[in-house]
């Protein structure tokens, strides 16, 4: 798995997500979570910056993460109560750590970073072998705007002002995509192009039956509104049998 979070981008990626930090965003995230984790302790796959780990931290809950990225992680290791979060430097797909959880959670559509089919089938096996007895799995995540999509285009944009651009670009014969972003920091234009691929929450839910988990409720947001074929995103939770 290849990191596409360097310093340059760990250095501005608060600021360029600075939407997803707002606490009308984080904090049903957070609530979400908590419920879920009840007293046990909690594992973030690709914990980042530590943009949901730290609040869920501040409850008193034991968080751990695991994190590709020396450069996101650094950032993390930097702000105030991170001491109390231990992180592993890894591919979450594979990477273990000691210990059992009762909640594994992926969020902001991290699944996709992972590109292949068989990295995501892994990935799932992994939260599960991390998952104590009756633990869940949580993964939040777009569906796939294909719908949006004109024939013979493949090109989405996401993101359009004065100093960002974002377009997503489809092979949809690959299923997957390509996110371009370009920004102008300091009068200067930083690109950067990630590729993800995409998955429908149906292809996920084999992924979790061949982990040996079940789904147990979906959602379109944290604030649990119904999931419908309108939904532009779904929080997913997956249980491991007690």
């Amino acid at each position: 798995m290849r990191d596409y979070f360097g310093e340059e981008v760990a250095a501005r990626y608060d600021a360029s997500s600075a939407t997803m930090f707002d606490p009308a965003v984080v904090d049903p995230a957070v609530d979400f979570l908590a419920g879920l984790a009840g007293d046990g302790p909690a594992l973030e796959f690709g914990i980042g910056t530590g943009r949901i780990a730290l609040p869920l931290a501040a409850r008193g809950m034991t968080v751990r993460g695991i994190e590709l990225s020396e450069a996101m992680t650094a950032q993390l290791r930097a702000k105030p109560g991170a001491d109390a979060i231990e992180v592993t430097v890894g591919d979450f797909a594979t990477t273990r750590v000691d210990g059992t959880f009762s909640l594994v959670y992926l969020v902001f559509n991290t699944i996709s970073n992972l590109t292949t089919q068989a990295q995501q089938v892994e990935c799932f096996r992994n939260a599960a072998a991390h998952l104590a007895p009756g633990g869940t799995f949580v993964i939040e995540v777009g569906v796939p705007s294909l719908q949006r999509l004109p024939p013979g285009e493949t090109v989405i944009p996401f993101h359009v002002s004065q100093d960002r651009l974002g377009f997503d670009e489809y092979d949809v014969a690959a299923q997957g995509l390509i996110s371009h972003h370009l920004e102008i920091v300091d009068g200067r234009a930083i690109r950067n192009s990630i590729p993800f691929r995409y998955a429908w929450p149906a292809e996920f839910d084999l992924m979790a039956q061949l982990a040996g988990l079940s789904l147990r409720e979906r959602w379109s947001d944290w604030a649990r509104e119904p999931f419908t074929s309108e939904s532009a995103k779904h929080v997913s939770v997956w249980a491991r049998d007690a």
